[in-house]
């Protein structure tokens, strides 16, 4: 069984799959209580569900690609389960996991979405920094920014852990305590080797939509 918030299809509002068609999966729990955090309403209740039928449920979207977040997914057991299941359906499967839990047990198959805390968050210090080694060239290393000392602190974490492996690195200016012109202009000013990204399903369909 896993413990689900909610399923829904939608378009991508972040990674380098921006724009495309996903589906969602979003499982209930999370041990981070982030200051800037948009998904709240995760972090208990949810619908206790078969996995099976959580499968079930993704597959008929009809969309090969599929995001496995939270809360912080890999809080639960079954977790890895799943994500196997729908790779071996042939979906490209996105985990994003806030970075505390060992990634070790997800399928190398999955595209693994890690996201650094920042001190502004106020969970900076829970990373699990070996976790970098886990990392491919298809997995890909995010940073919500929401002040400079956040940006500086995530320019010294790809100083420290590049040597790691290859990975693709996010900068995205937490919405509404960041301008995204300010983070810009700091990044073309470095000429910082990152992909600046916008939440576009919040520009699309407004910050406290549920289910997009």
């Amino acid at each position: 069984m896993l413990r689900v918030s909610e399923i829904f299809a939608s378009i991508q509002g972040e990674t380098s799959f921006v724009g495309l068609p996903f589906a969602f999966v979003r499982l209930t729990g999370c041990n981070l209580r982030c200051r800037y955090c948009d998904t709240t309403y995760a972090y208990d209740d949810g619908e206790e569900i078969p996995l099976e039928e959580v499968v079930s449920r993704v597959t008929f979207f009809g969309i090969p690609r599929v995001t496995v977040t939270g809360g912080e997914p890999l809080l639960q057991e079954k977790t890895p389960a799943l994500v196997t299941a729908l790779l071996d359906l042939d979906h490209t499967v996105l985990v994003e996991t806030n970075g505390t839990v060992p990634l070790s047990r997800l399928d190398p198959r999955a595209i693994k979405i890690m996201d650094v805390k920042c001190p502004a968050s106020g969970e900076a210090g829970k990373t699990a920094w070996e976790n970098f080694a886990h990392l491919k060239p298809h997995d890909e290393v995010k940073f919500v920014l929401s002040s400079e000392e956040d940006y500086r602190f995530a320019l010294e974490v790809i100083r420290k852990y590049g040597t790691e492996g290859p990975f693709k690195v996010l900068f995205s200016p937490a919405f509404g305590l960041l301008p995204p012109e300010r983070l810009a202009g700091w990044m073309v000013g470095d000429t910082v080797d990152a992909r600046f990204q916008l939440q576009i399903h919040k520009l699309v369909w407004g910050p406290d939509r549920r289910g997009v």
